[in-house]
């Protein structure tokens, strides 16, 4: 990931605090700071499919962080003084979670349609879509997934051995 042209060249970059069964995302983020980079984290809204991407102000800012009812870490409802990334200079680069996989781009989130709604809204935003990396176990990479016509295909997947 940290030699990934997409990442060094990307400045505004969205990506997941990992849950325990997902690639772990730590030393990505305390990367993300150390080359001055902006580090955007999800905040899911509860009982919709609505999800906005805040600004980190250091690695060290995620232990400031709530932890949900569904265990992920993500700045509190009444937290108003984060940036919004659609709010300023859109992002560059979103790492993406996913429970499968397939080798076309499609993806099989956790069924609330968080990311393709944002990803909607970032095709909106005056900089257009960021570019989206999947972060995968060579496990969860399936001949195919189940789609529906909302759903964002992600341009590129890493795993191990891909």
């Amino acid at each position: 990931v940290i030699g990934h042209p997409k990442y060094q060249e990307s400045k505004r970059i969205a990506i997941f605090l990992s849950m325990p069964d997902e690639i772990q995302t730590e030393e990505i983020i305390k990367d993300i700071f150390k080359h001055s980079k902006e580090c955007f984290i999800p905040r899911y809204k509860p009982h919709s499919n609505h999800m906005d991407m805040l600004k980190l102000s250091s690695a060290e800012d995620i232990s400031s962080l709530t932890l949900t009812s569904w265990n992920i870490l993500q700045p509190s409802d009444d937290d108003l003084v984060r940036e919004e990334a659609l709010a300023g200079g859109g992002l560059d680069l979103i790492f993406m979670p996913g429970l499968g996989f397939d080798k076309k781009g499609n993806r099989l989130g956790r069924g609330k349609g968080y990311y393709d709604t944002y990803l909607e809204r970032c095709i909106k935003h005056p900089s257009g879509k960021p570019y989206t990396i999947a972060l995968a176990f060579r496990e969860q990479i399936c001949e195919s997934v189940p789609v529906a016509e909302n759903d964002v295909q992600v341009d590129e997947i890493l795993y191990e051995d891909c």
